[in-house]
């Protein structure tokens, strides 16, 4: 059938942080939001591998691009210039299969080229229609490469998609801790669970002489860890390749699968599924002991 253009609906009415956990997406079993206090800490580059890693241990896996302004999962994931498929008059969307993925962008609805002016309340309407009107295939996890900041998109994100937890990815400096901490707030506020940290950047090796050297700082997610408690999920160096990867549309994992990378991407991918599992088994208790207890007879 012929594509047919979106466009935002209605704008949303405003409401508290605080909120009752939203409805379930239609073929989505868990949303996990990958996030970040500031730009240009590489949070979509490790939304992406995450994604791939997650599917490499035997996951489904949607990608949802929640960066209306600057979508770049399209080009990280190597379908720049493909054009999902829009239906029923724009409310069915098909995502793009790309590395075992399946993934959904604006960047895969609107020309590559063309300024996307959107205020906040028609951008989170936005990503409201890509979140439930797009046909996931029974995923068993959705990624969301949340925009970063605290600002309107993130915080309707919060709201409205039905979050099973949060991974931050920050460098180890001063600045970037500090939006962590307001980030962190945010989910708090929403009650989501802060999975764990991804500290980018740590560190850089120079490939000639072996140099070792910290341009952001040192220990920046363990001091995170010992004011917060929320764990430290790995500690990544700075890297060229990860970069050069990522231009070219094949993520790390994909590209170098027994690197070093791709082992330590794979490691993260493991600890989230089974902190995801269980949140399955907690919830699966808690319908068990209800339904025993509704059932039991009076004494």
């Amino acid at each position: 059938m012929p594509e047919t253009p979106i466009t935002p609906s209605a704008a949303p009415q405003p409401s508290s942080p605080a909120r009752m956990r939203p409805h379930a997406i239609d073929g989505v079993r868990h949303v996990l939001a990958v996030s970040s206090g500031k730009g240009g800490v590489g949070k979509s580059t490790t939304a992406v591998n995450l994604a791939v890693a997650l599917a490499d241990e035997g996951w489904r896996v949607g990608l949802l691009d929640a960066d209306i302004h600057g979508p770049s999962g399209p080009m990280m994931m190597g379908v720049p210039g493909q054009r999902a498929v829009v239906q029923d008059q724009g409310h069915t969307l098909h995502p793009v299969l790309a590395h075992g993925v399946q993934l959904m962008s604006v960047g895969l609805l609107m020309q590559d080229d063309a300024p996307l002016i959107w205020r906040g309340a028609a951008a989170s309407q936005m990503l409201e229609q890509m979140l439930r009107q797009t046909r996931w295939d029974a995923l068993d996890c959705l990624v969301i490469d949340m925009p970063p900041g605290t600002g309107d998109v993130p915080l309707s994100l919060c709201q409205r998609a039905p979050l099973s937890g949060a991974v931050i990815v920050t460098t180890p400096q001063d600045v970037a801790l500090l939006d962590v901490r307001k980030g962190m707030g945010m989910f708090e506020k929403a009650g989501v669970p802060m999975l764990g940290v991804v500290e980018n950047m740590a560190v850089h090796v120079c490939g000639c002489c072996g140099h070792v050297a910290h341009p952001f700082g040192q220990h920046g997610a363990q001091a995170l860890h010992d004011e917060t408690g929320v764990p430290t999920l790995v500690s990544l160096p700075l890297d060229r390749r990860v970069c050069a990867q990522a231009d070219s549309g094949t993520p790390i994992v994909r590209a170098e699968p027994e690197g070093e990378f791709a082992r330590r991407y794979r490691t993260v991918a493991r600890q989230l599924m089974h902190k995801l599992a269980d949140q399955d088994a907690a919830a699966a208790w808690a319908a068990g002991v209800g339904l025993r207890i509704e059932v039991s007879p009076d004494t």
